[in-house]
């Protein structure tokens, strides 16, 4: 038996811990949180990847030579198959189209486009980069390509 299996009432939804409610609980005096120390005050929390005041590792580690990833561009990738089922026969889709239709965050996204799925219907469609296989579907399906 598995706890995600569970269907009757009995077992299948955990109480939460009632921290600090008497000493009979088990959970009273201290809550859980041991006696004293850093972690038993409220507002403490420890920044990520600190290791008891001992030098991190991200900062023991050298940082030499050239990161490509602070320049790279980052494009929102869609699918023909969305194109598909979001937009009619005739519609033109850009950046602007695209956030309408939440299928991008943003209409100033970089978009490009992927040949998953099927097209049949006519649609301009306007993208920063495109795959082979989405240009070509969307020539055979009578709609046209640009480049922005």
């Amino acid at each position: 038996m598995k706890l995600d299996e569970i269907l009757s009432a009995v077992g299948k939804h955990k109480s939460r811990k009632r921290l600090g409610r008497g000493r009979g609980s088990g959970q009273g005096a201290t809550s859980g949180r041991g006696n004293k120390g850093y972690h038993s005050r409220a507002g403490s929390n420890r920044s990520l990847g600190f290791e008891g005041g001992q030098n991190p590792m991200l900062k023991r580690i050298p940082k030499r030579g050239f990161n490509n990833a602070n320049f790279r561009t980052e494009y929102e990738v869609i699918n023909l198959a969305c194109l598909q089922e979001r937009f009619d026969d005739g519609a033109r889709v850009d950046a602007a189209a695209l956030a309408e239709a939440r299928l991008v965050s943003d209409a100033n996204a970089r978009v490009k486009i992927l040949g998953n799925g099927e097209l049949t219907k006519k649609l301009t469609v306007a993208a920063n980069k495109f795959s082979k296989s989405a240009a070509e579907k969307i020539a055979q399906a009578g709609g046209s390509v640009e480049l922005v």
